[in-house]
């Protein structure tokens, strides 16, 4: 269904500036929030499961926002 099927062959499709924005910043959203509760969800377990409070949940954070940080600069670099 994605196919241009007219007879001039196949064009390029013309992008909406809203709906482009629109999928740049669910892009960026996920890139950030994903990796970040992911990894305090993992390190909250990790406290529960060995006793280490507040450790795992500070580590947790710590690696989900490094996580995101890479992330995003790979967003960055593959628009620019």
């Amino acid at each position: 269904m994605g196919k241009n099927t007219s007879k001039g062959g196949d064009k390029p499709v013309a992008k909406v500036p809203g709906t482009v924005l629109m999928l740049a910043i669910g892009d960026t959203t996920w890139r950030m929030f994903v990796p970040t509760v992911g990894c305090l969800l993992l390190g909250r377990l990790a406290d529960d499961t060995w006793h280490i409070k507040p450790f795992g949940m500070v580590a947790g954070i710590i690696i989900g926002a490094t996580i995101t940080v890479f992330l995003i600069k790979r967003q960055l670099e593959k628009e620019v």
